[in-house]
């Protein structure tokens, strides 16, 4: 599943200057806000036909937009950049960078908030309110529980580079 984050970053052009931007706060939760906007803009074909082509082009227009428009944050004392930042540690994948206890849930999240997606699709394919609304709320609840593993990641790489810091290896 990681490759796939993985894959998604390079399409989305994700730099080291794109991620700072995308750590700010307004960018995380404006993209917590894309997937009921989306299905809202999806849903919206039985009432406006085939103009709501063009809020959904808006809204894929947004996802790419979204981390390159806000500037950088001026603290990182929240949650939603830490959770960016920790994303960003879990797609590096570098050894040793995410400790064993998480990569368990993170497979089961990333499993919850795509089953989720697929029953979102589905109600939103066949129009029916009741797949699309609990499709949505367990994509979410998969996405944030995710966000919330993510700034546990960075807390411990923090800790971990805080430590290290700590230690003096130069030899007098």
């Amino acid at each position: 599943m990681n490759k796939l984050g993985r894959a998604t970053q390079r399409v989305m052009g994700m730099d080291d200057a794109v991620w700072e931007r995308h750590a700010n706060p307004w960018s995380g939760w404006t993209r917590v806000a894309i997937s009921p906007m989306l299905g809202l803009a999806i849903w919206s074909r039985i009432w406006i036909g085939w103009w709501s082509l063009i809020p959904i082009a808006m809204i894929v227009a947004w996802i790419w937009i979204n981390p390159r428009i806000f500037p950088r944050p001026k603290s990182l004392d929240n949650w939603m950049s830490r959770g960016v930042l920790g994303e960003r540690i879990w797609l590096a994948d570098e050894p040793g960078t995410v400790a064993n206890h998480h990569h368990r849930i993170i497979r089961v999240l990333t499993t919850l908030a795509s089953l989720g997606a697929v029953v979102f699709i589905a109600g939103l394919i066949w129009l029916d309110l009741a797949a699309t609304l609990s499709g949505l709320a367990i994509t979410m609840l998969g996405k944030l529980w995710f966000i919330d593993r993510m700034v546990w990641v960075w807390w411990e790489n923090e800790q971990k580079e805080h430590s290290s810091s700590l230690i003096d290896t130069n030899e007098e």
